[in-house]
């Protein structure tokens, strides 16, 4: 008994394009979800305040679930600590790591770390983080504790190095560091104050890095 002959593929008709293939599914990498989160609760925590924001709202504005956003972070605490240590606190070692390179005069480098700072307030949306803490301050004492441990204490450490170097090396006159130092950021927690409060009423925009 004689197989049945193989059929041969059906041939396109002439000019008839082939189906194409199913386009794969895009996916999130997985390394980048960390850092969407976290750009999505600081625009969250800025417009809602850190009360009223819920994780579901963070999910939302990173586009996954809540389940996802728990995988990475346990809390809106957590969160917020994890933007402060990622943005601010990296910014303060970069600025402490200037410090001890630095070999020009203490009021240059002084200039350059305010230049520094301001810059990171124009263009970070962490500028709005001094104006979360105050205002959250009585809700989640903690997180104030945390931000004067993580911020506010290594930031005051850092200029007042500065002024101490300069009075060792006769560039300035001995003076009280740690109130000098806090006059010196005074300045900065107002512009940063300034761009979450008052920036969207200003009919001109206020260039805090400009020297008139």
């Amino acid at each position: 008994m004689k197989s049945p002959p193989l059929k041969s593929p059906k041939a396109q008709p002439s000019g008839e394009a082939t189906e194409p293939p199913a386009p794969q599914k895009w996916r999130r990498r997985k390394g980048a979800r960390p850092q969407e989160i976290l750009a999505a609760a600081m625009a969250v925590f800025a417009e809602k305040g850190f009360s009223a924001a819920r994780m579901e709202d963070v999910a939302a504005r990173a586009g996954v679930s809540k389940g996802t956003v728990y995988l990475y972070y346990t809390s809106k605490q957590d969160m917020f600590r994890a933007l402060v240590r990622e943005g601010i606190t990296a910014n303060l070692r970069t600025g402490a790591e200037m410090v001890e390179r630095f070999d020009g005069s203490s009021a240059e480098l002084l200039r350059l770390l305010l230049g520094a700072a301001v810059h990171a307030i124009q263009t970070s949306p962490l500028a709005a983080a001094p104006k979360i803490i105050i205002s959250e301050s009585g809700n989640f004492p903690e997180m104030a504790e945390f931000y004067r441990r993580e911020v506010i204490d290594v930031g005051l450490g850092l200029v007042m190095q500065i002024i101490r170097r300069g009075v060792e090396r006769g560039e300035f006159r001995a003076t009280g560091g740690e109130y000098a130092a806090r006059l010196f950021i005074a300045p900065v927690v107002l512009a940063a104050l300034w761009k979450s409060c008052f920036d969207q009423f200003d009919k001109t925009p206020f260039d805090a890095a400009s020297d008139n």
